[in-house]
């Protein structure tokens, strides 16, 4: 059987320059009018350069837009669940050509040519943030959501501090960014992770998304997926986290721990993309979904209050959603990535070992409670580690991250996380 094919049906949609087009393009973008872009905006022109993004060939439309944030598909109807967006301040005409600079590397990243501008008024950002972000959660409550996610939600804060304008239009990319160079052997592109799956030979693969350390609630959902499957990829996000998570670095020395002393490394493939945490919960959860399907990836893992942030989302939330999902919106428009639906998941001291709610009988005085939210919270605050939380040689590496910080950023507890809502 053959991987599954990319999303949008124009197979991988590729905006990354080489050669001498590249040279060229970046001689070029140095006599553009320059214009300063986000990380998150820098994420996104990475996954549209290495066709993480297919079949996106630039910034969205405002019909696009709006489309997205209502219908979760593109204004042709092809299924995408986030927007992806260029907000600037700058006048900026239709049919100018501009340089896409990354002010913290010093470097551009991209050239666009702009095809349409489009004011994002504060009504159009609350709009946005109300479709996008609120979920089922208490903290997405009418009378609570608005009082709390402008200062508590940094997906919520990232829209609310978008300049006044958005940009459309297509992209050269010039750039990957220094992803490469840090991660050798984990950051990778489409292309690349599916030339490994074919030379495995597989054709049903399942993916688990990291945006903390693994814990053994993590190691026992990649578990169930090589049992189903015929292998699992790892995926770690290496672009930017929110204060308080754990760096990249740190995360991905620990997954090579774990698949060195605790999987059949033949059944598993450590990857890393470069997208920025939008916090988005649900909706986060289908775009996981979506750019997976460009990397080859049959099923995605879906476990507790996937990609969530404090109490906004349902504790299954990130699972429902995938039923409401658009279908039969024509050739290569649906999403064909599907979500492989895994209950809540802990240790049980009386089951003496690994289990769910759909196969533990006891109490949750008996379990022990799993999360990166509690463990981030133990470990920044010197507090013990309970038993089976996490392996050994994992915590070794991440009391050693920990020592070496002077400022720690309190790490708020939700619910969910805390074990109190089971």
């Amino acid at each position: 059987m053959a991987l599954v094919p990319p999303h949008g049906g124009k197979g991988l949609v590729c905006c990354l320059l080489q050669g001498a087009e590249l040279a060229a393009e970046q001689k070029k973008a140095a006599g553009l009018k320059k214009i300063d872009i986000s990380p998150r905006a820098k994420g996104d022109l990475i996954m549209m350069g290495i066709g993480g993004f297919s079949p996106l060939s630039g910034f969205m439309t405002k019909a696009d837009w709006k489309s997205v944030c209502e219908n979760f598909t593109l204004a042709d109807g092809t299924f995408w669940p986030v927007p992806v967006t260029l907000d600037v301040d700058e006048e900026v005409k239709v049919g100018e050509e501009i340089a896409l600079f990354d002010p913290k590397k010093g470097v551009f990243m991209a050239t666009m040519k702009v095809t349409e501008v489009y004011e994002m008024t504060d009504a159009d950002k609350k709009w946005e943030c109300e479709k996008v972000y609120k979920g089922q959660g208490e903290e997405s409550a009418d009378d609570k959501f608005w009082e709390i996610a402008p200062k508590d939600h940094p997906g919520v804060q990232m829209v609310l501090a978008q300049k006044k304008y958005n940009l459309a239009g297509p992209v050269k990319v010039l750039s990957e960014g220094d992803y490469r160079e840090r991660f050798p052997g984990c950051y990778m592109t489409p292309a690349e992770s599916r030339k490994i799956f074919e030379e495995k030979g597989w054709s049903r693969i399942a993916t688990l998304q990291l945006r903390n350390p693994m814990h053994r609630s993590h190691e026992y959902l990649a578990k169930i997926a090589v049992e189903v499957c015929d292998g699992v990829f790892i995926h770690s996000l290496v672009g930017n986290l929110k204060p308080g998570d754990i760096p990249a670095e740190v995360r991905i020395k620990c997954i090579d721990t774990l698949i060195d002393k605790y999987f059949v490394k033949a059944n598993v493939v450590q990857g890393g993309y470069p997208l920025d945490m939008r916090y988005a919960g649900p909706r986060e959860a289908l775009l996981h979904a979506t750019f997976r399907q460009n990397y080859g990836v049959s099923d995605m893992l879906i476990g507790r209050d996937h990609a969530g942030v404090g109490d906004f989302y349902g504790l299954f939330e990130a699972q429902e959603i995938f039923d409401r999902v658009p279908k039969n919106m024509g050739a290569g428009k649906d999403l064909v990535t599907q979500p492989m639906k895994i209950d809540w998941t802990f240790y049980c001291y009386k089951c003496d070992g690994m289990a769910s709610l759909r196969t533990c009988p006891h109490s949750k005085d008996d379990r022990v409670v799993l999360s990166g939210t509690k463990l981030r919270k133990a470990l920044s605050e010197g507090a013990p580690v309970a038993d089976h939380f996490g392996r050994d040689e994992v915590l070794d590496i991440l009391r050693e991250y920990y020592s070496t910080l002077t400022e720690k950023v309190e790490v708020k507890m939700q619910g969910f996380a805390s074990g109190t809502n089971m």
